[in-house]
Order: C-alpha cells, then sequence, then structure tokens
C-alpha cells in the first residue's frame, strides 16, 4: 500500500484539491492577436490584463486558433465544474477588440461565470455561435 493510499485510507489527505475554475481561453493565431487584421489594439496588454484580472481565479490561456477568424479576436470562457453542473456552457466572444473589454469578461468571470454569474449586457455584444466542428474541437 502506497503512503498516498494509506493516508486516504485513514482520512488524514495531504491537501484537499481544488476545485476546477473557469478557463479563459484566447485566441491569439493567424488573424486573432495580430494588428494587421485589429490595428487599434495592443494584443498583448489585453492577455496580460486578463491574466492579471483572473490571477487565482479562472486558468487563462492562449491558443494559435479558434478556427473562427473572421470574428476576431475571439475569447472563450468555459464554466468551472460548479458552473457547468449548474446548467453552464462555453461562451464564445469574437470581436472582442475594446481595450475595456478584459475588464467587463473579469469582473463576470470573478463573479463565477457561465452557469453561476449573469454576464454584463455589453458581452451580449460579442457573444455568437460557432460552428458545431469548432465547439466540438475546443471541448476536447
Amino acid at each position: 500500500m502506497s503512503r498516498r493510499t494509506r493516508k486516504a485510507a485513514s482520512g488524514k489527505a495531504t491537501s484537499t484539491p481544488q476545485a476546477p475554475r473557469p478557463t479563459v481561453t484566447v485566441c491569439r493565431g493567424c488573424c486573432c492577436g495580430t494588428p494587421e487584421k485589429v490595428p487599434h489594439l495592443d494584443h498583448e496588454a489585453q492577455l496580460a490584463d486578463l491574466r492579471t484580472l483572473l490571477a487565482g481565479v479562472a486558468m487563462v490561456r492562449r491558443t494559435d486558433c479558434l478556427d473562427a477568424c473572421e470574428r476576431a479576436n475571439v475569447v472563450v470562457i468555459q464554466p468551472s465544474a460548479e458552473g457547468r453542473r449548474a446548467g453552464g456552457r462555453p461562451v464564445w466572444l469574437g470581436q472582442v477588440n475594446d481595450p475595456d473589454a478584459a475588464a467587463d469578461i473579469a469582473a463576470w468571470v470573478r463573479n463565477g461565470g457561465p452557469g453561476l454569474a449573469e454576464p454584463p449586457d455589453v458581452l451580449d455584444l460579442y457573444t455568437f455561435a460557432p460552428s458545431r466542428r469548432v465547439r466540438h474541437e475546443l471541448e476536447d
């Protein structure tokens, strides 16, 4: 019997696993995140702002392409485990090109995100439904 098994059997686990947090996926591929496609936005600052504002609250990850280039810049908010149990599903945001958008996204995620909190009304301007194929690839 390993130490981990013995501690679990005795009820003395070494640490409590944290509940999975929301995930914010930021596209920074061929179109999203490029000054050629969206010239007026500091793309690296937007990503850094999200990481700073959501430190300890959500995982923020950068990806090469979410295959919704016509809606650059694309950000996907995936619910936490608790949010998913409450009915939350990934929310796709497109044309996230306003410098203040990171603060709106972060405020919503800090309040719980999909399934746990209503998004700020301004995020309705960005919400879209990607193709089934694209959604399926992200969830895998």
